[in-house]
């Protein structure tokens, strides 16, 4: 049976990265939603994909003058003139639409960050999670996790912080080529600077200009050994934590399909016991006295026989609703329950899970042609008696209940964000336009994408907030 929610408490779901494809935002509304509580979110328009959910009570809009956090003064994160005082205006505005106390969940970074660094100044109007001071600004922050892991003894690649553009060339030089460059603190890139949170660098000079545009981009530069990535070496942990960093749920999964291809978002994935990711997972939240939802990306590194940790992400990710238990419990319906003082008692798990992401697992298959009904062939009905007769598979869009948000991402995803899309399977089955008559690499290895290449979740590389 599920656990009673104090329905009388809605729930804010914030996204400061416009994206009208959000999945990850889809899900917590229809989450919530089903479980009786009223879910307001904020929507690029009340015609976008997430928008058209049965399941959401009020669309909410951010001013129209840009996203936040593309410009900076000192630390604090901007947008077009968007302050912190002025998303504090505005999520107040929302708060008094909304007309009583909610749970305040960000469903991407820069709103965890922002949140919380918001947090006293919203109490009354919203429920957090009670954080440690700045701790999701410090999490996200990739020199600071680097330094969090090798105090922890947590798997992670090899990171050097150059301090001077030869300091940079050097290093890239001995980490070996091709290596990933990140900014540390990816929120703060300038909009329109062409930066990119990650980029694959192939040579010392590639490193070195990168440095030079350190000033522009607002935080260091850190370079970082590739971690080869491959079919089955992608997992990820999601977790809701409540005090004490008491794990209320949590699970391990392994990415079987991504877009793009072994450098992406999770388009297929499954649910799969990981002693040594859960282990990881644990132990930084313990350490860090975290409580709320997280999202971390590990690699398998054969040449060390580890679980790297790549990213940790203060939120949830797109695809939590794989961790489903067989009384209907996941990370967001744990986490207004703990906020709402009520017991958050877990059910079984169900490994073996899958989440398929229809959009970007049909890409996928297009890419991976040997394999192209793989991701949906878990589609057709088949039920799971772990899972007490539920359907063992999440899909990201289509939901017989809630029909009108698969039918306005199909159209509106093949009409405009498709598009983009198509063209990306396009190079990447055939080769850029030059190399469409070259030879194909021994073996058929894709080769990494050179510098200014942006590398996804589980690239060893930043998340997007897009995922």
């Amino acid at each position: 049976m599920s656990p009673p929610f104090d329905t009388e408490v809605p729930v804010l779901l914030l996204r400061l990265d416009r994206n009208p494809f959000h999945h990850g935002t889809l899900g917590a509304i229809r989450s919530l939603g089903r479980a009786g509580v009223e879910v307001h979110a904020v929507v690029d328009s009340p015609h976008c994909p997430i928008g058209r959910s049965r399941y959401l009570y009020r669309g909410h809009h951010l001013p129209t003058d840009g996203a936040y956090g593309t410009h900076r003064t000192g630390e604090t994160a901007v947008a077009d003139g968007m302050s912190d005082d002025r998303l504090e205006r505005t999520l107040r505005q929302i708060s008094d639409r909304i007309g009583r106390t909610a749970v305040l969940i960000p469903m991407d970074d820069m709103g965890a960050i922002a949140t919380a660094r918001l947090a006293d100044r919203l109490s009354g109007r919203f429920l957090l999670p009670a954080q440690p001071p700045g701790l999701p600004e410090r999490v996200a922050d990739k020199a600071e996790l680097a330094e969090l892991c090798a105090r922890l003894d947590v798997p992670h690649p090899t990171t050097v912080v150059p301090r001077g553009a030869a300091e940079a060339a050097a290093a890239a030089e001995e980490l070996g080529f091709p290596l990933i460059a990140k900014w540390s603190r990816p929120w703060l890139l300038p909009h329109g600077s062409g930066l990119r949170s990650t980029t694959v660098v192939g040579a010392a000079e590639e490193a070195r200009a990168l440095y030079a545009r350190s000033g522009e981009a607002g935080s260091p530069l850190l370079l970082q050994r590739l971690v080869p990535g491959g079919r089955g070496t992608d997992w990820f942990f999601h977790g809701c934590f409540g005090e004490g960093a008491a794990c209320l749920i949590g699970g391990a999964g392994r990415k079987d399909h991504s877009w793009p291809v072994r450098a992406g978002l999770t388009a297929v994935g499954r649910w799969l016991p990981n002693p040594d990711v859960e282990a990881a997972a644990h132990r930084l939240a313990e350490h860090l006295d975290y409580r709320g939802i997280l999202d971390l990306d590990f690699r398998f590194d054969p040449a060390t026989g580890t679980y790297q940790l790549l990213d940790f992400n203060p939120r949830p990710g797109a695809q939590f609703r794989l961790f489903t238990d067989r009384a209907g419990l996941d990370v967001v319906r744990a986490l207004h329950l703990d906020l709402t003082g009520r017991t958050v008692t877990p059910s079984a798990p169900v490994p073996g899970r899958v989440f398929v992401a229809e959009n970007y697992a049909l890409l996928s298959s297009l890419v991976t042609l040997p394999t192209t009904a793989r991701p949906f062939a878990a589609r057709r009905g088949r039920t799971s008696s772990e899972s007490g007769g539920r359907r063992e598979t999440e899909t990201a869009w289509f939901a017989t209940d809630d029909p009108a948000p698969f039918l306005a991402m199909t159209t509106t995803w093949l009409g405009q964000g498709g598009r983009k899309a198509l063209r990306r399977t396009r190079r990447r089955v055939l080769g850029p336009p030059r190399q469409r008559r070259s030879e194909p690499a021994p073996g058929g290895a894709a080769r990494p994408e050179r510098s200014g290449a942006h590398q996804h979740a589980g690239d060893n590389g930043t998340t997007p907030s897009r995922r």
